[in-house]
């Protein structure tokens, strides 16, 4: 089952490239998502057996980031059959340059969205640390021409961004994988990477080369993930995107590098480490929520805005494992809180973006009025995102907290206290005022295609600070446990 669930993407993809009907394509897409979420439910229901030498197997942590990744890319390949109606042969004018812009072919975004999925299954199933490394490549390979979309020198000057750092993070990742290769020669003839294999070995370790390895996996992963200072390629890819690609960016794509991350913190439990490796994450992520404070004061652009705060909740995430103990259920469980709430905002967002036909949030107003649906959506979604109740993100935000204040660790919560309320300020400054006041034109009601489903994922974090599905509550535990919670 684990390499059907890898394979039938893949497949969908290159089958994609070669239909000559963009009808038949969107029906692909629609299928190859369902068919896959369908395959992930089994995978929750059963146990899939490990396969290729056990390089590829699911685990609780596994489990988790698969069937969110899978209910997300459902949800957004359903919008994205009325996204592609809309965009289909459209030629466009940019309104601050003299020029027009024409998207890449259907068949090439159809094809590498579905390669995408792909990729980020591979990461998700790998057990070796390896072909975890090939498969976080190959989510940068598949998802560059789907930032590219537009075709526009900004969405160009974006790609290439993102391909570069996002290289040269995964270099540093590579270094690190050979170091923890050397850190663990001396136990074992064998040269292993298999997860199962490192936790064996890892009590004999070479503490300084395991240590160098981490900081290196730390920083190449952390790139990818978003973490700052490494996440500048990150604001420019995720606004120039289309607000499909967007979502899936930040609600899918940066937890697989955060499940590498957890990977290697994984090792360095097993090797006596964890304290080490968790006081690295912490900082990280308190560096990277001051950092997103900073830009998201002011923010003139709204995807921008929403790419600042996905840097902000990486750091939540972080800050959470760096804290342990309670603090690692509070950040899986706002790993699928943000998700499910930035995938309904990139996809508002795109909506607001097809009607006002500008990313400016000064050129925004009156959306309750002017576009209903997406206004309400809109101001939920903040709220949602700044950790207000009763949403799932408020929850996890709460467990992190109060996890930081029964460790004795007051100076963390207090700053992470200060600066969510820094950013909330901030974001409500912004969103809010695009929710309320006159619209200057009315719009177009939206297509029901466009709405239900960010509705889908409103509800969904909505029910997660209500109430958390026991299947879901039992895997984020038995995910926390592994990393080394005492529950």
């Amino acid at each position: 089952m684990i390499g059907t669930l890898i394979i039938v993407p893949a497949l969908a993809g290159a089958l994609s490239f070669g239909l000559r009907s963009n009808r038949a394509r969107r029906a692909l897409l629609v299928a190859t998502a369902a068919t896959h979420a369908a395959l992930a439910v089994a995978a929750w229901r059963g146990s899939p057996e490990p396969t290729l030498y056990d390089w590829l197997a699911l685990d609780d942590l596994g489990r988790l980031f698969l069937g969110l990744t899978s209910l997300l890319f459902l949800v957004t390949a359903v919008y994205a059959v009325g996204y592609l109606a809309r965009e289909k042969g459209r030629t466009a004018g940019d309104r601050g340059e003299d020029f027009l812009f024409r998207n890449i072919p259907e068949a090439v975004f159809t094809g590498c969205l579905l390669l995408f999925l792909s990729a980020m299954t591979l990461v998700i199933t790998s057990r070796h640390l390896g072909l975890l490394w090939a498969g976080v490549e190959a989510t940068t390979l598949a998802s560059a021409p789907l930032i590219h979309f537009h075709r526009h020198r900004r969405s160009l000057e974006a790609t290439w961004k993102y391909l570069v750092l996002c290289s040269l993070g995964i270099a540093v990742a590579l270094l690190g994988s050979f170091f923890l290769s050397v850190a663990l020669r001396e136990t074992s003839s064998s040269s292993s990477l298999v997860l199962d294999d490192l936790l064996r070995r890892a009590p004999a370790a070479d503490v300084p080369w395991l240590r160098a390895a981490f900081i290196c996996l730390l920083v190449g992963y952390g790139t990818k993930m978003g973490l700052a200072p490494l996440h500048n390629w990150l604001p420019d890819a995720h606004s120039e995107a289309p607000s499909v690609v967007s979502a899936l960016l930040s609600g899918a794509l940066l937890n697989c590098a955060f499940l590498a991350i957890l990977r290697v913190l994984q090792v360095c439990l097993a090797a006596g480490q964890g304290e080490f490796a968790r006081e690295m994450l912490l900082w990280f992520g308190l560096f990277s929520m001051a950092t997103a404070a900073v830009f998201l004061v002011r923010q003139p652009d709204y995807k921008r805005l929403l790419a600042y705060s996905s840097v902000e909740h990486m750091g939540i995430l972080a800050v959470g494992v760096g804290l342990g103990g309670l603090g690692n259920y509070g950040a899986l469980l706002h790993a699928v809180s943000h998700s499910l709430t930035k995938g309904m905002l990139f996809l508002v967002a795109g909506n607001i973006l097809t009607a006002y036909q500008t990313k400016a949030a000064g050129e925004v107003r009156g959306l309750l009025r002017g576009l209903p649906a997406s206004g309400i959506l809109w101001t939920a979604g903040f709220l949602a995102i700044a950790g207000s109740p009763p949403f799932g993100t408020f929850l996890s935000e709460f467990t992190i907290v109060r996890a930081a204040l029964g460790l004795g660790r007051p100076v963390v919560a207090g700053a992470m206290l200060l600066l969510l309320g820094v950013i909330f300020a901030g974001m409500s400054r912004t969103m809010l005022a695009m929710a309320h006041g006159e619209a200057a034109t009315k719009h177009p009601a939206e297509p029901f295609l466009a709405v239900a489903p960010p509705v889908v994922l409103a509800a969904l974090v909505l029910l997660l600070g209500l109430f958390i599905p026991p299947p879901l509550e039992t895997t984020l535990r038995l995910a926390a446990r592994a990393l080394g919670v005492p529950s």
